[in-house]
C-alpha cells in the first residue's frame, strides 16, 4: 500500500515543482514543497479512473455547448483532444506527472497542450470536487456490473454440480459434528442462496451509486446556465443528485459497496473453509484439480488448496476497507475535505479483491470432484439418522420429548457396541421401545432419511432437482433483464 502512496524512496529526487500548480497557483507565492507534492498527490492510484474522467468530461463539454457556454467548434476540439489523450494513455504513451496532483489535472493539462487555450474552458461550471465524485460513481458502476457477472457465473457452476450430485449423500453438520444426512447437491445450493442475496444487494447498491453529482461544482452549484439533465442522460445516470453539498461529499455508495462486498467475501470465506476441510486427509470428501492447488517445497506429498485458503484470507482486506471508509467519513463536516482522497485505494482494493475471488471460484467450482463413497461412509458414522428414529416414534403416537430420550439411550448403546442404529437388530432396538417394528429400517437408511425431507428447501433429491430448475430460471431472468 505504501508503494502506491509513496512511489519514490525517501531520498530519491522527484520531478520538479518549481512552478505553482497551474490549476490553483495564483494565490500562492512559493511552490509546494517536493515532499508535500508527492505526499498529497493521488495520481499514482487515481489514474485508473482515466476512462471515466474522460467520459465525464466529454459529456460535460457536450452539455456546455448545448447551453451556449461553449461553441460547437470548441466542443469538437475538446472531444477530439480527449479521445486522443485516451488513446495515448491506453498505448502507454502518456506522461503522468505527480506535480499535477491527480488524474483530472493531468488530463486537463495534456488537453491544453494539445488544443491550446480552448482546453482551459473545459472546467467551466464544474470543480474537481464534483468531477471526482462523478468519476468514482461511473467507475464503481462498471465494477459492480462486472462483479454481478462473476456472481452469476459462479452460481451457474454451482447449479451444474448440484444437478449432477442431487442424489449424492454426505453428512450434514452442526457444530462440525455429524447431524443428519444431506445430499451434496443440496449443500452446494446453500451457497447458491447466499450468492443470490449478494447479487440482490449489489443490484440495489448500484441504484444509489448511479446518481449524478456533476453540476454540484465545488459545493454550492454554479452560476453558469448548466443543464444537469443533459449530462445525466449522456452518462447513463438514473437521477441527478438533489443537493450540491451532499453531491460533492457523499461517499455512502462506496461504503455501501464495501459492506455488500464484505458480506460476499464472508460467504466465500465460509465456502473456502469447507473446501479446505473437505480436501484434507481427515475428510477426503472432494478433490480439487491440480491447477487450483500448490505443493510444498519440503514435503513432496502435499497438495495445498491455496485458492480457497487465499480467498479466506483476502476477506480481511475487504472488511478492512469497510472499516477504513466508515472511519474516514465519520468526522467530516460538510462539504468536501482532502480526507476524501483516501476513499479510492480501499474502494479499489475491495472491488479488485471481490472480483478476483469470485472469478477464481467460478473457474474452480465446476471442476470439483466429489468422492462419493467417502462421503457416504462418513454419513453412516455419527448416528446421523437418530432424528429419523425419533420422528418414526412420534408417528407411532409418542410425545417427541419421550422419543428424544428413547433414541438417546439407543445411541448410547450404539456408542458402547460400536454399532450404528441401522446396524442394530430389531430385537436390540425394541429394547428401547416396543413401538419399534420391522419397518423402522426404511427410515434408518441414508436414502430413506434424505428422501423423507421432500418439501421446498429440503434435501430430498427431487427437491434438489426442483431447486436447480428454479435457480436456472432465476439466471435466465437476469440475462433477460440485462438485454432489455
Amino acid at each position: 500500500m505504501m508503494d502506491a502512496i509513496f512511489p519514490f524512496e525517501p531520498n530519491e529526487p522527484v520531478m520538479s515543482t518549481d512552478k505553482t500548480n497551474q490549476s490553483w497557483g495564483g494565490r500562492f507565492s512559493e511552490p509546494v514543497d517536493a515532499f508535500v507534492a508527492r505526499f498529497t498527490a493521488s495520481v499514482t492510484f487515481d489514474r485508473r479512473l482515466y476512462r471515466h474522467d474522460i467520459m465525464g468530461s466529454i459529456a460535460h463539454a457536450t452539455m456546455l455547448a448545448q447551453v451556449g457556454v461553449l461553441t460547437t467548434s470548441e466542443r469538437d476540439a475538446i472531444i477530439q483532444g480527449l479521445e486522443a489523450i485516451q488513446g495515448e494513455i491506453e498505448a502507454g504513451d502518456f506522461d503522468w506527472r505527480v506535480d499535477l496532483e491527480d488524474v483530472h489535472m493531468n488530463i486537463e493539462a495534456r488537453l491544453t497542450d494539445r488544443i491550446g487555450v480552448t482546453g482551459k474552458k473545459l472546467h467551466t461550471g464544474r470543480s474537481r470536487n464534483d468531477q471526482v465524485a462523478t468519476d468514482i460513481r461511473l467507475w464503481l458502476r462498471d465494477e459492480i456490473d462486472t462483479i454481478l457477472g462473476e456472481i452469476t457465473r459462479l452460481q451457474k457452476g454451482l447449479l451444474e454440480v448440484a444437478e449432477r450430485e442431487a442424489g449424492t449423500i454426505m453428512p450434514g453438520f452442526t457444530h462440525l459434528q455429524t447431524a443428519q444426512p444431506v445430499t451434496f447437491g443440496h449443500h452446494l445450493l446453500a451457497w447458491f442462496e447466499m450468492l443470490s442475496r449478494d447479487h440482490e444487494r449489489l443490484v440495489d447498491c448500484r441504484k444509489r451509486t448511479n446518481r449524478m453529482p456533476l453540476g454540484s461544482a465545488a459545493l454550492a452549484g454554479t452560476t453558469y446556465p448548466i443543464d444537469r439533465e443533459i449530462t445525466c442522460r449522456l452518462l447513463g445516470f438514473e437521477a441527478v443528485g438533489g443537493n450540491s453539498l451532499d453531491g460533492v461529499s457523499d461517499r455512502d455508495f462506496a461504503i455501501e459497496f464495501c459492506a455488500a462486498a464484505s458480506l460476499a467475501m464472508m460467504h466465500l470465506s465460509r465456502f473456502s473453509e469447507e473446501l479446505v476441510l473437505w480436501t484434507s486427509a481427515q475428510f477426503q470428501f472432494i478433490d480439487l484439480p491440480d491447477r487450483f492447488c500448490t505443493g510444498s517445497s519440503i514435503m513432496p506429498q502435499k497438495k495445498n488448496p491455496d485458492v480457497p485458503e487465499l480467498v479466506r484470507g483476502k476477506s480481511g482486506r475487504v472488511f478492512g476497507a469497510l472499516t477504513g471508509l466508515l472511519t474516514l467519513m465519520k468526522g467530516q463536516p460538510l462539504a468536501y475535505n482532502k480526507d476524501n482522497q483516501e476513499d479510492k485505494e480501499p474502494l479499489f482494493d475491495a472491488a479488485d479483491t471481490l472480483r478476483d475471488s469470485l472469478r477464481a471460484f467460478a473457474d474452480m467450482i465446476p471442476a470439483i470432484k466429489p468422492r462419493h463413497q467417502v462421503m457416504r461412509e462418513a454419513a453412516l458414522r455419527g448416528f446421523s439418522t437418530a432424528t429419523d428414529l425419533a420422528d418414526y416414534l412420534v408417528r407411532r403416537g409418542l410425545p417427541f420429548r419421550d422419543c428424544h430420550e428413547i433414541v438417546g439411550h439407543a445411541v448410547k448403546h450404539g456408542v458402547e457396541t460400536g454399532k450404528d442404529l441401522a446396524e442394530m437388530s430389531l430385537d436390540e432396538l425394541r429394547r428401547f421401545s416396543d413401538q419399534i417394528d420391522a419397518d423402522v429400517f426404511e427410515v434408518l437408511t441414508l436414502e430413506g432419511s434424505v428422501n423423507a425431507r421432500d418439501h421446498i428447501g429440503g434435501t430430498a433429491p427431487a427437491q434438489v432437482q426442483a431447486a436447480v430448475i428454479r435457480g436456472q430460471a432465476l439466471l435466465a431472468q437476469r440475462r433477460g433483464a440485462d438485454h432489455e
